[in-house]
């Protein structure tokens, strides 16, 4: 593999700047990865879900940092050692540099490992030249959640970049339950969160319900209490967290991951937007 695969990719983002350079070529980093952990059979055993996998797999118009997945059995003994052999050959085929990183505890639900490349700024002809100040690193979190939470469903995908590969992902009602579970859940303000709620609300997604109701039982202020959520509680318990929210925290939460062109659109971020959108969920 040549370095110019990922050159000539860069340039298909028409970057505007350095920061939109660089989240590109985060993102292809990610893809690799994802590659690499086709290549190495992890689908067998989880599946991709999050903001990066809307972002990759649905065509979110926004940047994300980290890489989530979950178990599709509850496996506390997991261990993302075994996957790093295959994602360090898959960088090094392309003459990237990688250090990885597994700072898992054996008590972790929520398994971690962190990918660190720092040769990109001497092996890549970028777009725009970089300068001691700029950012020189480029760091990716994993995270898989060892016990996960039932009632999800899951579907084949198939990505492109760096060549044809499939993966196992959230479908798309099950990834909006757990960004609903984000939502209602969250201990601070993630203006991410809300982008996604307004792109899952304009392709009228539906919800996992129960998925959504399983994982406020698991984790979070309902853990423990027998629910049983329906559309409308849902709609009120968002309606609730709207009027908490600072939206001024929010914009600047999610503006460094979107596009110059695009952060206009924040522009429309007030209690009474959010509250409105919300009405647009079914009434059960």
């Amino acid at each position: 593999m040549e370095i110019r695969i990922i050159e000539e990719r860069i340039k298909e983002y028409k970057p505007s700047g350095k920061e939109e350079e660089l989240n590109a070529f985060k993102e292809i980093t990610q893809e690799i990865i994802l590659s690499a952990l086709s290549r190495a059979e992890f689908f067998k055993y989880a599946a991709f879900q999050g903001g990066t996998c809307l972002r990759i797999v649905h065509g979110l118009n926004r940047f994300s940092e980290d890489m989530d997945f979950v178990l599709f059995q509850p496996n506390p003994d997991f261990e993302w050692n075994r996957f790093f052999h295959e994602i360090g050959l898959e960088f090094s085929g392309y003459g990237l540099r990688l250090e990885v990183k597994d700072r898992s505890k054996a008590e972790d639900i929520i398994k971690k490992a962190f990918l660190k490349e720092d040769s990109f700024g001497q092996v890549l002809k970028l777009i725009y030249e970089r300068t001691r100040s700029d950012v020189q690193v480029v760091n990716i979190k994993l995270e898989v959640d060892t016990h996960p939470t039932m009632g999800s469903d899951f579907e084949t995908k198939v990505i492109r970049f760096p060549e044809p590969f499939s993966i196992v992902v959230q479908n798309l009602p099950s990834l909006f339950a757990g960004k609903i579970h984000a939502l209602l859940c969250r201990e601070y303000i993630k203006g991410r969160d809300w982008f996604d709620f307004v792109w899952y609300m304009t392709r009228n997604t539906e919800i996992n319900l129960l998925n959504l109701q399983n994982a406020l039982i698991q984790q979070g202020p309902w853990k423990g209490i027998m629910l049983n959520i329906d559309y409308n509680w849902v709609s009120e318990k968002l309606r609730e967290k709207i009027e908490t929210i600072n939206w001024d925290i929010a914009k600047k939460d999610v503006q460094p991951f979107l596009r110059e062109r695009q952060q206009r659109t924040l522009d429309l971020w007030n209690k009474e937007f959010f509250l409105e959108l919300t009405n647009s969920l079914p009434r059960d």
